[in-house]
């Protein structure tokens, strides 16, 4: 699976979200719904879409490519 768990700490009325990253410039995305969040790595070359359905987060797709 490309989608990593974060962890989210409660603090009372707030959460404190801390996201491991790989070294380097490598772009990504955290999303969250329900009380869980969720990191990817963005590719290279492609698109990557997150579907909801209801208000929710049904999936992420990754559609990816290369240049010729």
């Amino acid at each position: 699976m490309r989608l990593e768990n974060v962890n989210i700490e409660d603090e009372g009325k707030e959460f404190n979200i801390k996201i491991p990253i790989k070294a380097g410039n490598l772009p990504f995305v955290v999303v969250y719904c329900n009380g869980i969040a969720k990191k990817t790595y963005l590719p290279d070359h492609g698109e990557t879409k997150v579907i909801t359905h209801q208000g929710k987060v049904k999936r992420v797709k990754f559609d990816e490519g290369e240049e010729f």
